[in-house]
Protein backbone atom coordinates (compact mmCIF):
# COMPACT_ATOMS: atom_id res chain seq x y z
CA UNK A 1 0.00 0.00 0.00
CA UNK A 2 1.03 3.45 -0.72
CA UNK A 3 0.79 6.03 1.88
CA UNK A 4 -1.79 8.43 1.85
CA UNK A 5 -0.73 12.17 0.96
CA UNK A 6 -1.84 14.92 3.17
CA UNK A 7 -3.03 18.20 1.92
CA UNK A 8 -0.66 21.02 2.37
CA UNK A 9 -1.62 22.75 5.75
CA UNK A 10 -0.41 26.49 6.68
CA UNK A 11 1.31 24.85 9.63
CA UNK A 12 4.36 24.23 7.70
CA UNK A 13 5.71 27.29 6.93
CA UNK A 14 5.72 30.44 8.92
CA UNK A 15 6.82 34.04 7.62
CA UNK A 16 8.63 36.37 10.39
CA UNK A 17 8.01 39.97 9.95
CA UNK A 18 10.21 42.51 12.17
CA UNK A 19 7.92 44.94 13.68
CA UNK A 20 8.12 47.88 16.04
CA UNK A 21 5.95 47.82 19.52
CA UNK A 22 3.63 50.33 18.15
CA UNK A 23 3.30 48.37 14.25
CA UNK A 24 2.55 45.66 16.50
CA UNK A 25 -0.10 47.31 18.60
CA UNK A 26 -1.47 48.73 15.23
CA UNK A 27 -1.55 45.62 13.17
CA UNK A 28 -3.12 43.67 16.54
CA UNK A 29 -6.29 46.39 16.80
CA UNK A 30 -6.20 46.52 12.78
CA UNK A 31 -7.17 42.74 12.58
CA UNK A 32 -9.26 43.12 15.80
CA UNK A 33 -11.74 45.34 13.84
CA UNK A 34 -11.58 43.04 11.12
CA UNK A 35 -12.84 40.36 13.28
CA UNK A 36 -10.02 38.15 12.56
CA UNK A 37 -6.91 36.32 14.07
CA UNK A 38 -3.39 38.48 13.58
CA UNK A 39 -1.82 36.12 11.30
CA UNK A 40 -5.34 35.73 9.23
CA UNK A 41 -5.35 39.23 8.92
CA UNK A 42 -1.25 39.52 7.80
CA UNK A 43 -2.24 36.66 5.42
CA UNK A 44 -4.85 38.69 3.42
CA UNK A 45 -3.21 41.68 3.66
CA UNK A 46 0.04 40.49 2.03
CA UNK A 47 -2.25 38.44 -0.24
CA UNK A 48 -3.75 41.49 -1.74
CA UNK A 49 -7.53 40.37 -0.52
CA UNK A 50 -10.13 43.35 1.12
CA UNK A 51 -10.63 43.22 4.58
CA UNK A 52 -13.88 44.06 5.93
CA UNK A 53 -14.52 44.88 9.13
CA UNK A 54 -16.86 44.27 11.49
CA UNK A 55 -19.51 46.90 11.72
CA UNK A 56 -20.55 48.40 15.29
CA UNK A 57 -24.56 47.74 14.90
CA UNK A 58 -25.61 50.12 17.74
CA UNK A 59 -23.73 53.05 15.81
CA UNK A 60 -25.48 51.79 12.92
CA UNK A 61 -28.93 52.33 14.51
CA UNK A 62 -27.72 55.51 16.07
CA UNK A 63 -27.18 56.39 12.32
CA UNK A 64 -30.91 55.54 11.60
CA UNK A 65 -32.22 57.38 14.46
CA UNK A 66 -30.65 60.41 13.63
CA UNK A 67 -31.36 59.84 9.98
CA UNK A 68 -35.52 59.82 10.73
CA UNK A 69 -34.38 62.93 13.02
CA UNK A 70 -33.23 64.88 9.64
CA UNK A 71 -36.57 64.13 8.06
CA UNK A 72 -38.78 65.00 10.46
CA UNK A 73 -37.01 68.70 10.56
CA UNK A 74 -36.33 68.52 6.28
CA UNK A 75 -39.95 68.05 6.66
CA UNK A 76 -40.90 71.02 8.75
CA UNK A 77 -38.28 72.88 6.86
CA UNK A 78 -39.92 72.17 3.22
CA UNK A 79 -43.77 72.73 4.72
CA UNK A 80 -42.40 76.15 6.39
CA UNK A 81 -40.98 76.86 2.69
CA UNK A 82 -44.54 76.30 1.22
CA UNK A 83 -46.47 78.61 2.52
CA UNK A 84 -48.44 75.71 4.35
CA UNK A 85 -51.29 76.93 6.98
CA UNK A 86 -50.36 74.58 9.36
CA UNK A 87 -46.32 76.58 9.65
CA UNK A 88 -47.91 80.34 9.36
CA UNK A 89 -47.21 80.37 13.10
CA UNK A 90 -43.36 79.58 12.80
CA UNK A 91 -41.42 82.78 12.87
CA UNK A 92 -37.93 83.41 11.55
CA UNK A 93 -36.48 82.34 15.05
CA UNK A 94 -38.11 79.20 14.67
CA UNK A 95 -36.82 78.19 11.06
CA UNK A 96 -33.12 79.53 11.97
CA UNK A 97 -33.17 77.15 14.78
CA UNK A 98 -34.47 74.46 12.68
CA UNK A 99 -31.64 74.75 10.08
CA UNK A 100 -28.90 74.78 12.87
CA UNK A 101 -30.99 71.84 14.30
CA UNK A 102 -30.07 70.05 10.65
CA UNK A 103 -26.30 70.92 10.75
CA UNK A 104 -25.86 70.07 14.29
CA UNK A 105 -27.49 66.62 13.11
CA UNK A 106 -25.82 66.38 9.82
CA UNK A 107 -22.32 66.84 12.38
CA UNK A 108 -23.49 64.49 15.10
CA UNK A 109 -23.96 61.62 11.41
CA UNK A 110 -20.47 62.63 9.91
CA UNK A 111 -18.68 61.89 13.19
CA UNK A 112 -20.55 58.55 13.57
CA UNK A 113 -19.80 57.23 10.19
CA UNK A 114 -15.90 58.40 10.42
CA UNK A 115 -16.26 55.95 13.71
CA UNK A 116 -18.09 53.12 12.10
CA UNK A 117 -15.74 53.26 8.89
CA UNK A 118 -12.63 54.25 10.99
CA UNK A 119 -12.86 52.73 14.48
CA UNK A 120 -9.93 53.29 16.50
CA UNK A 121 -7.80 55.02 13.75
CA UNK A 122 -5.01 57.38 13.99
CA UNK A 123 -6.03 58.87 10.93
CA UNK A 124 -8.88 61.24 11.89
CA UNK A 125 -8.87 63.15 8.47
CA UNK A 126 -11.95 62.78 5.84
Amino acid sequence: MEPTSKAPTRKALHLRVPVLQEEAQAIRLLASNAGLPVATYLRKVGLGYRVHGILDHRRVEELARINGDLGRLGGLLKLWLTDDARTARFGETTILAVLSKIEDTQRAMQDIMRDVVLPNSPRKHL
